[in-house]
């Protein structure tokens, strides 16, 4: 039976998909080709077609049916949410359990509220969902379970008490996920702006594969986090040129991590044995 996590080609958004003993799960669904009426300026290439064909290419049975434990959407941003409701829409796909914060809106800064399509995103996602009658968990932070060898473990906790309103990323779930004696920690896109990086850090320690928080942009992968966590493996859902340079020094100087950049590579998975980790590329035709 394979272990691995996929790391779908979705441009400059996340699709990470798990796969342990023919077991399988997904977080976020990558971008969407959706937007408000009254949001022209988020028409952004969209990824449905990608990741609906990869899940049926990967995961589905003899009979063409495709069941996922799981689904976790990470936070409300369209690069995230955006193709969960197509995904879960797919008459031949059975979810099990969907672990999915509320949204709080009045908790994000005033420009996401005008400008972005976070409440928009989560209501497709969550009404989706409620179609199909799959159970929605809404607080889950340290929260443990397991996908055939996988160890998972949820954090998504507030970590202090916000001294201003932030974007929806400082309440991106993190994902811990452990085999044997391997850990990855699949950052979705927290970042250090309300202590969520070094709350986490700390109870997660060293890892061998790090998903680099929020696409590899500035106001994420802190010296602390980098320093703590310290990776042998770093993976950019997004492409190289995007990345911000600061980001990259931290990750070669401080980590000496080994980074691949979805977008470049065409995806990228990772394959663990109980003593190596290896690395696929190329598993999906460019986005």
């Amino acid at each position: 039976m394979s272990h691995a996590i996929h790391f779908l080609n979705t441009g400059h958004s996340d699709c990470i998909l798990l796969e342990s003993d023919g077991h399988f799960a997904l977080i976020d669904a990558g971008e969407d080709t959706d937007f408000p009426a009254d949001k022209p300026h988020l028409r952004y290439p969209g990824y449905e077609k990608e990741v609906c064909e990869y899940l049926q290419t990967h995961c589905a049975d003899e009979n063409g049916q495709i069941t996922l434990d799981f689904v976790l959407g990470t936070h409300c941003h369209s690069d995230h949410l955006g193709g969960f409701d197509t995904v879960i829409n797919l008459p031949n796909l059975t979810v099990k359990q969907a672990f999915l914060k509320p949204y709080h809106e009045e908790n994000i800064f005033i420009m996401e509220r005008r400008r972005w399509d976070n409440r928009e995103v989560y209501t497709q996602m969550k009404e989706a969902l409620e179609r199909k009658n799959v159970p929605i968990t809404e607080s889950f932070d340290r929260l443990t379970l397991t996908l055939g060898a996988f160890k998972i473990t949820f954090f998504n906790g507030t970590y202090q008490k916000p001294k201003c309103k932030f974007g929806e990323n400082v309440h991106s779930v993190v994902t811990l996920v452990e085999y044997g004696k391997f850990k990855t920690v699949l950052a979705g896109d927290m970042n250090y702006k309300n202590g969520g990086e070094k709350a986490i850090a700390k109870l997660v320690g060293k890892v061998d594969v790090l998903k680099v928080g929020h696409h590899g942009y500035s106001g994420s992968s802190s010296v602390h986090w980098l320093r703590t966590l310290n990776p042998d493996y770093a993976v950019f859902c997004n492409n190289r040129k995007r990345v911000h340079p600061h980001v990259l020094f931290r990750i070669r100087r401080i980590a000496k991590a080994k980074p691949y950049f979805t977008a470049d590579c065409g995806g990228v998975k990772a394959v663990f044995s109980d003593d190596t980790i290896t690395f696929q590329t190329d598993i999906m035709p460019s986005a």
